[in-house]
């Protein structure tokens, strides 16, 4: 028996040195990573800078070109691969794109020198920075970074109809701990998983998302929980039903969702807004913030919207779509998106200033 007890003994003695050294083994890893990474990243920054500085304008001339050529050759046969002409072409534009070295450093603590080549291919500033922070905010590989653009991410979210200024500021907040309902929230969903015919009902619709939960909260996007469904208000007597209630760990909220058939009605938004107000009365914790309410609407509509600033409110409202367009029918919506703000923007400005 006393020997059982001191091989039982040893063997939680054993266990627990064990983790103990395998959490510094793995965290010294980890950190050997993050030390390589950002100083390769800031190796090939300082190439690339240097290269911009010393060629000038010349590097756009078929006479950079071949200097360029001629020190890739060199280059190469002295420190091995890696030196290609077109290696040092997306050094010199990555440093060209990310001028500011203090911030790159920072950047290079998170993100690999793939993540640079591709956010440097992005000619949008307010889209690469899209990218940027929501790879590192969601960390991101590399493959999930061109999955993301792949599926027109920036177009559909509610962020990118704002002026590049606001686009900037509100980028600017995020962070691994901390969205922006705007950034999270998408202007429309594509829903081609559900198997809907082209006529269905709100019940239909309903159950359909039901029995593809998980892959309605892959599409609505990281940091989802589902919590009700048909969630019940009584209200004077009168029951009202939610047809899904989530909660978002980073904003840190309810998000209730209303499915709707058709476009936005502006009764909707009253509907939302009693919902909004008995969840942040009834249900909403001390250390939360307000709900949010996003309503899905099977057709848009986007003038209603503009017109009620909805997307200035906690109250969102986004097209479904049960199968897959184009990518250009994206870039189109955007851009209508963008011109009705625009317009609704200026037209603000101006009574603003005629004291209308």
């Amino acid at each position: 028996m006393s020997n059982e007890i001191d091989i039982n003994a040893i063997e939680n003695v054993s266990s627990s040195l064990y983790t103990g050294v395998a959490s510094i083994i793995d965290h010294a890893r980890q950190e050997v990573v993050v030390y390589v990474n950002k100083h390769a990243n800031m190796m090939f920054w300082h190439i690339g800078q240097y290269i911009n500085d010393d060629l000038g304008y010349r590097q756009y001339s078929s006479y950079g070109n071949k200097i360029l050529a001629t020190l890739s050759q060199k280059l190469t046969e002295r420190f091995g691969k890696g030196y290609t002409y077109s290696a040092l072409t997306r050094m010199m534009k990555v440093a060209k794109c990310y001028s500011d070295e203090a911030m790159f450093a920072t950047l290079s603590q998170t993100l690999t020198w793939s993540h640079f080549i591709e956010l440097v291919t992005i000619d949008d500033d307010a889209k690469r920075l899209f990218y940027q922070q929501m790879g590192i905010a969601e960390h991101w590989s590399i493959r999930q970074l061109r999955d993301k653009q792949d599926a027109m991410l920036y177009e559909r979210s509610l962020v990118a109809v704002k002026p590049e200024d606001e686009i900037v500021k509100t980028l600017e907040k995020v962070s691994p701990i901390h969205m922006e309902p705007d950034v999270v929230l998408r202007n429309s969903y594509i829903l081609d998983f559900l198997g809907l015919g082209r006529y269905y009902t709100e019940k239909e619709l309903e159950d359909a998302i039901a029995l593809q939960l998980e892959a309605f909260i892959l599409e609505l996007g990281q940091g989802f929980a589902f919590l009700e469904r048909q969630k019940r208000f009584t209200i004077d007597g009168t029951d009202y039903y939610l047809d899904l209630l989530f909660y978002h760990r980073k904003l840190k909220c309810l998000v209730a969702i209303d499915l709707k058939l058709g476009k936005f009605k502006p009764e909707y938004k009253g509907q939302m807004e009693l919902y909004l107000r008995y969840m942040q009365k009834n249900d909403m914790q001390p250390d939360e913030n307000p709900p949010i309410g996003l309503l899905l609407c099977s057709e848009g509509n986007t003038e209603h919207i503009e017109l009620m600033m909805l997307n200035e409110d906690r109250i969102k409202v986004a097209q479904y779509l049960t199968c897959l367009p184009d990518k250009q029918w994206f870039v189109d919506k955007l851009n209508r998106s963008i011109l009705i703000a625009k317009e609704y923007t200026e037209a603000a400005k101006n009574s603003e200033e005629n004291g209308i």
